[in-house]
């Protein structure tokens, strides 16, 4: 009896669909959930070199909470590579300007830096309301 590892070719692997409800979810919380969806952890026959995670749908994006001071003292920072052209927003206005933002940044920063990173960051959709267009591929809802 041999009790080799399974180790999954791209041709086996099957992405399932999540939805999940970010309504008065804390930020880091709900995104550590996420990545772990879409790396696909969750599943037995994981595959560190493989994609073989899950598609995550994310609604209420706009309803997300950070805990402590972070609504004024969290920074997020861009630069245009020109001198003088480091722009500064906090979490407050990031929310009211760009919603979805925060959450694929955070989620982002929690997956792979390489190609499958990207891979797995392509397959997060996020909406501010409650309707969402991925009927066709049946999600199952994570209360999370």
């Amino acid at each position: 009896m041999s009790n080799k590892t399974k180790m999954i070719k791209r041709s086996e692997t099957s992405h399932a669909w999540y939805i999940v409800d970010a309504d008065e979810k804390i930020l880091g919380r709900l995104a550590t959930k996420v990545a772990f969806l879409l790396s696909g952890k969750n599943r037995v026959d994981f595959t560190p070199h493989v994609d073989n995670g899950a598609g995550v749908i994310v609604t209420n994006c706009d309803k997300i909470r950070v805990t402590g001071n972070k609504v004024k003292e969290k920074i997020y920072t861009s630069y245009s590579g020109y001198p003088g052209g480091l722009k500064r927003t906090t979490f407050q206005d990031m929310s009211i300007r760009k919603p979805k933002y925060i959450l694929r940044h955070a989620v982002k920063g929690m997956l792979p830096k390489t190609r499958l990173g990207a891979l797995m960051l392509k397959r997060l959709k996020l909406y501010c309301g409650t309707e969402q267009p991925h009927l066709a591929q049946k999600p199952v809802k994570v209360e999370i």
